[in-house]
């Protein structure tokens, strides 16, 4: 029993210390390339850069006090839908935004950021924020803001989450157009579209990055030695073996074949084992993704 309790709090850990690495990642995007080139993005912090630029309201504010609106309106309209990871994912991201922009030195701002262009900025901001969200949505959190927008509406109308979100995130960046020191009007114009980009690879990245944190692979062994190399798989990588009755067409002869599902970052490990076990082992190993149950991903209603 307490080991139970300290697998369950030691996995609890690892929660939410890969979410706050992810926070990390996608305030440090903004607070080093973003807001310094006076950049926009999509999302509540994207429309929280819009009006500390026309205001000098702080973005650390103005992300907290929609994220909260939004997320009672949420919890009303949605239920009990959003979790402890959103909320602290919201106050973490608060108070980084608040620190990390005025903790960054202003030297290192200009040699890293400024200098390189407002484009390559747009993109390496792009890339550390969708691979920063990425680990955080990998871990059940979320960032809130306009993804329950995208579910209130979703809930009411026949309009897709992630199109609903893309619509919005469109129309935000284009409000930069309206900001009064925003420079001349191609200057606005230039900002649009640094935005789109920064946007699109965002999501791209996002996805990349989900995909790779949950990918798995599903080996199929042939092996005489299939007792031994099931009993080392269960020890060693505490994955679960199926034992498969088959025979073998050539030789008419009953065989055992071992189905293994893991994840791809176990792969060597299970094969170290196969051959360690028997070197003449026949298998094949191939990619799998969605996989549900004990040791991989919750099937969410």
């Amino acid at each position: 029993m307490e080991k139970e309790k300290r697998n369950k709090f030691l996995t609890i850990l690892k929660e939410y210390g890969i979410i706050t690495i992810g926070l990390l990642c996608y305030t440090l995007a903004w607070s080093i390339f973003i807001l310094p080139n006076h950049l926009v993005g999509g999302g509540v912090s994207g429309l929280g850069a819009i009006v500390q630029y026309a205001t000098g309201f702080n973005i650390s504010y103005f992300y907290f006090l929609v994220n909260i609106v939004l997320l009672a309106i949420g919890m009303k309209v949605l239920g009990n839908k959003f979790g402890v990871k959103t909320i602290y994912a919201i106050i973490v991201t608060s108070v980084m935004f608040r620190i990390l922009p005025s903790a960054i030195p202003q030297q290192f701002i200009q040699e890293v950021a400024l200098n390189n262009g407002k484009l390559l900025c747009a993109i390496i901001a792009a890339v550390m924020s969708g691979f920063g969200i990425g680990l955080t949505f990998a871990q059940g959190g979320s960032t809130g803001g306009t993804d329950i927008i995208a579910l209130v509406v979703n809930k009411y109308h026949a309009i897709q989450p992630g199109r609903m979100i893309m619509i919005m995130d469109v129309f935000i960046i284009a409000l930069s157009l309206l900001v009064p020191n925003g420079g001349d009007i191609g200057t606005r114009i230039a900002t649009v579209i640094y935005g789109y980009i920064e946007v699109f690879v965002m999501s791209y990245i996002c996805d990349l990055t989900l995909t790779g944190s949950r990918q798995s692979v599903q080996i199929m062994c042939f092996s005489k030695e299939y007792k031994a190399i099931a009993d080392r798989i269960t020890a060693e990588t505490h994955r679960g073996v199926t034992v498969l009755n088959g025979e073998g067409w050539y030789t008419k002869e009953p065989s055992c074949v071992l189905m293994v599902v893991a994840r791809r970052t176990e792969c060597n490990s299970i094969l170290k084992i196969i051959h360690e076990e028997d070197k003449n082992a026949f298998l094949s190993i191939g990619t799998v993704s969605g996989v549900y149950g004990k040791g991989f991903d919750t099937i969410k209603k």
